[in-house]
């Protein structure tokens, strides 16, 4: 990359943040510099000159007997070379999972010193993460691995950081705090503990390769678990990196392992070595494998289609178009949050709110990378979807439709124009139809549809018959529409209000679906604490019985 390419790519929100000195110092120097503890160079990595990835288990980088390739998802080059771990050499994985006691690494009562060694390692990587040539080097090493925009992968390091910083000094010791409450008498005494499970794992997909793995697998060790970290193979290079990151800023080497394999090896691990919870994100067909396979031991942050309803009061068009544009078909429509229908009140439409959006959708394409390589959707799976969806009665394509062109993405990802179709409401709701209308389709697409004030609760309907209650936005500032919605919604994560928006949750409030009593958690206290702990009782009860007690009659 160029001094001017690496400019552009710094604007004033950056220096701003660092300082201009410490700006002046990164670009005056290589910027392609490599932080001492990275040992893949996402600078350099090419077919010509592929990077290496390892294992990790009882605290050493290991390789497999056999490894494979994983290719550019932007030209197809085999930039990546990973183990291929077989099942034959799972012992080491297994036997990580069976060392860690119920009781865990650390819990109220035991080894609480690594409360305070968390929380200061927290503080150090938090440190290291603020150093522009770091934050450079992820967000190079994401926007190689994923290919999205530029602000989407340095919004993903920056939202990291952040959070190592918010749990920095005493706020890792926070999270095991008790409760007690008064007995019946003298001596007698209740208390409430969070306690770990012991040997856990953290499996997480693609498209969000540092943060979700990285807050996950933190979050696990801070209640006392030791954790497997399995991610998509495509994009783990990330997750790799950000654990040498960890133990350059003090993590013991064997606090957590580090596999690659297949998804079939990876639970053999899990069922050999008894574990005791899993956190899974991803597709909703597999968290309902691993709740079978696992006996239940699961939280799930799985499929999202996520609803969007403009109220009856038009406020603020632009920027309810621009964040409906972000939601829908930031990162590529390829987050779990991002918007896959709107429910759009008459009155939206006679503004103009379509074209509007359809204007928008326009400006993104593969230069700027604000559209990029679809990893879940073959271009040919999603014009069949396309198609099923325009055999609806009165559907119709609103804009895009199209296969991108003059691009070298490879055949095994989509590459695909923003596409919305619009469906009426009325046959969206009939039962042949419905299933379809709201099947999830991870990439730049989302459904269009419309009702007026006769028809609102037909609109709450269709949102109760989703099964996935992720994400969800109520874009008014009218208080009595919003409340009847919230009243009759779950979604776990719902913003409401003129800005309301679907995608970009922050490390500072939880994100997780509700509705089902897997739900996962994550970034807050509360998410920590429900996902990778367990509600302990002790009750103490040390009165004396005093001489005058004797024993009684049965009962």
């Amino acid at each position: 990359m160029s001094l001017g390419g690496l400019v552009r790519r710094t604007p004033a929100v950056l220096r701003r943040k660092f300082g201009s000195t410490a700006w002046l110092r990164f670009l005056s120097s290589d910027s392609k510099a490599m932080p001492a503890w990275a040992t893949v160079n996402p600078y350099a990595m090419s077919g010509q000159q592929p990077a290496k990835s390892y294992n990790l288990v009882a605290g050493e980088w290991t390789e497999a007997k056999t490894t494979r390739s994983i290719i550019d998802p932007l030209n197809g080059e085999k930039y990546l070379e990973i183990p291929e771990t077989s099942v034959e050499e799972l012992q080491p994985f297994i036997d990580g999972m069976l060392s860690c006691p119920r009781s865990g690494l650390h819990n109220p009562m035991r080894n609480v010193e690594r409360y305070v060694m968390l929380g200061d390692i927290c503080a150090r990587v938090a440190e290291e993460m603020g150093k522009p040539e770091v934050e450079h080097y992820f967000t190079q090493l994401l926007q190689r691995s994923v290919g999205k925009h530029w602000e989407q992968c340095r919004g993903e390091v920056v939202t990291v950081r952040k959070w190592f910083h918010s749990f920095s000094g005493d706020n890792v010791r926070n999270l095991a705090r008790s409760f007690g409450l008064p007995g019946d008498r003298l001596g007698q005494e209740t208390r409430g503990y969070r306690f770990p499970f012991g040997g856990v794992s953290v499996i997480t997909p693609f498209n969000f390769p540092l943060e979700i793995p990285a807050i996950q697998a933190l979050s696990a060790l801070f209640m006392g678990n030791r954790p497997l970290v399995k991610i998509d193979e495509k994009v783990q290079v990330v997750f790799e990196q950000m654990v040498r990151l960890l133990h350059h800023c003090g993590l013991p080497k064997a606090d957590m392992d580090l596999l690659w394999s297949t998804g079939p090896v990876c639970m053999e691990v899990l069922k050999k070595g008894n574990c005791r919870m899993t956190l899974f994100t991803g597709s909703q067909a597999v968290a309902n494998l691993l709740t079978v396979e696992l006996n239940g031991k699961v939280k799930l942050e799985d499929a999202g289609f996520d609803w969007k309803i403009l109220g009856p009061d038009v406020l603020d068009m632009d920027y309810v178009a621009w964040q409906s544009d972000q939601d829908a078909y930031g990162y590529t429509g390829q987050k779990c949050s991002a918007q896959s229908i709107v429910f759009m009140h008459q009155n939206w439409s006679k503004d103009g709110f379509v074209e509007k959006i359809k204007k928008l959708a326009e400006r993104r394409s593969l230069e700027d990378m604000t559209l990029g390589p679809i990893f879940t959707w073959t271009n040919e799976k999603i014009q069949e979807h396309i198609k099923q969806v325009l055999s609806i009665p009165g559907s119709s394509l609103v804009f895009g439709g199209k296969e991108l062109e003059g691009h070298s993405i490879p055949d095994c990802y989509g590459a695909f124009e923003p596409t919305a179709i619009y469906v009426p409401l009325e046959e969206m709701l009939k039962p042949e139809y419905y299933e379809l209308a709201t099947k999830e389709l991870f990439g730049p697409f989302q459904i269009i549809t419309e009702y007026d004030d006769s028809s609102v609760d037909k609109v709450l309907e269709a949102c109760e018959r989703m099964e996935n209650m992720l994400t969800a936005a109520i874009v008014s500032n009218d208080s009595e529409f919003v409340t009847k919605v919230l009243g009759s919604t779950v979604n776990g994560t719902t913003y409401a209000g003129v800005k309301a928006r679907t995608t970009g949750a922050p490390q500072n409030h939880w994100f997780g679906p509700s509705g089902d009593p897997r739900s996962a958690g994550i970034h807050t206290p509360e998410a920590i604490k429900l996902v990778w702990s367990g509600h302990r009782e002790i009750i103490y009860d040390t009165g004396r019985a005093g001489d005058d007690w004797s024993t009684p009659s049965a009962s």
